[in-house]
């Protein structure tokens, strides 16, 4: 018989919905349950794509045995790390400070009736190995000690609020902001830059987007040097096997350092940020290897991870038939029978099955060995030919690969991370004028602000038609910023009232207006064991930095001093912090970057029909400091800095800061103030 997780919408609680364990779900049921019979609460976070929390399931959740012993011992609640963000940032910050190791996936936590973790760990072996206490002796262990050592917990409870207490900022005095930790972050980054193979640090080495935004940035602003650091990470990555050269699309990280064999999950987020991350570097370098693959990824994306109803998906497994990355790997035989003998010849040296095989010994991964230069010389064909061929022996591998049994799809809507695609398709499809893309990105914006966002408050998860869970500041913050860069490609009014509506929620919902910065929960949020402020960028930016840079943008565009005001409250509460490390904050210090310096808005205003050739030169270079709008004439109910009076001809009016020019009616010579204007 199922338990009460088959009622759930998450798909990683339906996957433990057989299990003979007696999970719960997080909510007061579970949480009265151990208060009343006084057992401890054992606590598993997971996601769906992860695949140590499948074998974890298959060793020990699916064992009668186990399942016994846990039912007997403990409250049992299962926990979907990206419906509850709150809970996973919590416990495992939590686990950290209990091991002092990193924590992940799945996380093990046991806690007391009221929240409090004592024991921890992440993946637990059913029996004892490699170091690891197996997880049924476990049991009875945690067990006594929480019948034996109350007061050591209790103790221990208090000394944990208190240090996580002491991790976020403290109330501080005006500081005097500078470039200071701007310039110590490329310092920083630079150091533990890889030279060889891109990437920052070593195994597992994972892409750093935000990292690698931060310093395309800064290489707009005139930073040298900085920009070979992208480009040697970003081609080292697309012709490598974090890359899904068939089908497009990054997995989540690599486990070697030379990006060859990745963990095979493929998350939303991730491609959200590398889309516009390499359209931008596109525009910078003119990389002909970008453009394929902004334009398979953003594919992918289309054909994959977009629901009938607009709203994108959240992840692909890593696991297939029980195996990570069998869906993926080929033996050379199995490429050579599908392909032409020539298709074969190129794609065995372009993808280096003439080597020995990369993937546990017997089996090929497909990633780039040799260029397809070098795959035309040594095989005596043109270029243009090797390309064709290549391009054929994709499609072919593809349409065989399209047959296997597909890994598993979180189907789960999440506000945060749509609001993290519609950025990225957006950007990706400002840089190449492809409509497509931006249709995309529109049918999902257009699906989060009808069954998301309801009486003014947003809500953080949708499946099967349910849509619920309060809403935290990333689904807030990323989806006011999504919106920004939504309205610079087409303005629709219905954009700019959801983005006003969204920046006065963040204000009104998330803000401590006296000591400045954003919880992550908001003020009428359950009670839990603690509530934090994050600000350090992670897998996903912090919605700190994000809230500060897009209320700032926003409040600059609109004239608007409430939203730069709590942006400037947020950014001097967290600044020490940016001061003492410096590199780990890249969405803050893009925020402090435009508080130095104001962001250039260009508004447009005239006949809708002819803004393409002004918003193309606008669009001609890679320009990351500066906001356009294209307001067409007739357009009304707008704010006084967006409602120019029609003259029936395109004018250009160009602020920053308080600071704005005579209207420009000539293309050339909004070509000539853009190019003169210092920064892009």
């Amino acid at each position: 018989m199922s338990n009460r997780l088959a009622r759930e919408t998450s798909p990683y609680l339906q996957q433990h919905a057989d299990n003979p364990v007696d999970w719960y779900p997080w909510g007061e049921e579970a949480l009265t349950l151990a208060r009343e019979q006084d057992k401890p609460i054992l606590l598993s976070v997971g996601y769906s794509a992860c695949h140590w929390c499948h074998v974890m399931a298959h060793e020990s959740f699916e064992d009668p045995e186990v399942a016994a012993l846990m039912n007997q011992l403990f409250v049992n609640v299962k926990v979907d790390r990206e419906e509850r963000p709150d809970l996973d940032q919590i416990y495992q910050s939590a686990h950290q400070m209990l091991t002092r190791r990193s924590g992940g996936w799945p996380l093990t936590m046991f806690l007391t009736p009221d929240q409090a973790p004592f024991i921890g760990g992440t993946y637990f072996p059913k029996t004892a190995r490699h170091g690891l206490p197996g997880f049924r002796d476990l049991l009875s262990r945690v067990e006594q000690i929480y019948r034996t050592r109350s007061g050591d917990i209790e103790q221990q409870s208090a000394s944990l609020l208190q240090a996580l207490a002491s991790m976020d900022p403290q109330p501080t005095e005006k500081q005097n902001f500078s470039d200071v930790p701007i310039r110590a972050a490329v310092r920083e980054l630079s150091r533990i830059f890889d030279p060889r193979d891109g990437g920052l640090g070593q195994a597992p080495k994972f892409p750093h987007p935000y990292e690698l935004d931060f310093l395309l940035r800064r290489h707009a602003s005139g930073e040298r040097g900085v920009l070979d650091l992208v480009a040697l990470t970003l081609t080292r990555m697309a012709e490598g096997g974090i890359y899904d050269q068939l089908g497009g699309g990054f997995c989540r990280y690599s486990v070697d350092a030379h990006w060859t064999i990745p963990h095979f999950e493929k998350m939303l987020y991730d491609n959200a940020a590398l889309l516009a991350l390499y359209a931008d570097a596109w525009r910078v370098t003119d990389e002909t290897l970008y453009v394929r693959v902004v334009e398979q990824t953003a594919a992918w994306v289309i054909r994959e991870m977009q629901s009938p109803a607009g709203g994108y998906y959240s992840s692909l497994d890593a696991d297939s038939e029980h195996h990570e990355g069998k869906f993926y790997v080929w033996t050379a035989d199995e490429i050579r029978g599908l392909l032409a003998s020539d298709e074969f010849a190129v794609a065995e040296l372009h993808y280096g099955l003439d080597g020995p095989a990369n993937f546990e010994g017997d089996e090929w991964h497909l990633r780039v060995t040799k260029p397809l230069q070098f795959v035309a010389t040594r095989t005596g064909r043109g270029l243009n030919e090797c390309q064709t061929l290549l391009d054929a022996a994709r499609s072919k591998l593809l349409s065989a690969r399209e047959l296997r049994v597909r890994p598993g799809r979180d189907e789960k809507i999440l506000t945060s991370w749509n609001a993290l695609m519609i950025r990225g398709m957006v950007r990706a499809a400002r840089q190449f004028d492809r409509v497509e893309w931006l249709d995309s990105a529109r049918r999902s914006t257009d699906f989060v602000r009808t069954t998301m966002w309801r009486d003014g408050r947003l809500f953080s998860t949708h499946k099967d038609g349910k849509t619920h869970l309060n809403a935290y500041l990333d689904d807030y913050a990323f989806l006011l910023d999504a919106l920004i860069e939504l309205m610079q490609a087409q303005l629709r009014p219905e954009d700019l009232a959801f983005a006003i509506s969204l920046a006065d929620a963040l204000l009104e919902r998330f803000e401590d207006s006296v000591a400045g910065g954003f919880y992550f929960t908001s003020h009428d949020h359950e009670r839990l064991f603690h509530r934090s402020k994050p600000a350090q960028d992670n897998a996903t930016p912090a919605g700190n930095g994000i809230a500060a840079f897009a209320l700032q943008r926003l409040g600059h565009l609109l004239g608007e001093t409430r939203y730069t005001a709590s942006a400037e409250r947020a950014l001097n509460l967290f600044y020490p912090h940016l001061e003492q490390h410096p590199s780990a904050f890249p969405s803050l210090l893009n925020a402090l970057e435009e508080h130095l310096e104001p962001v250039r808005s260009v508004v447009l205003r005239g006949p809708g029909a002819a803004f393409k050739p002004w918003q193309q030169e606008i669009r001609a270079t890679y320009r990351p400091h500066t906001l356009s709008l294209a307001v067409p004439d007739g357009m009304r109910e707008l704010p006084q800095t967006l409602n120019h009076l029609d003259t029936g001809q395109v004018n250009a009016w160009v602020c920053q800061g308080v600071n704005c020019l005579p209207p420009i009616t000539e293309i050339s010579v909004l070509s000539r103030v853009l190019a003169g204007a210092g920064n892009g």
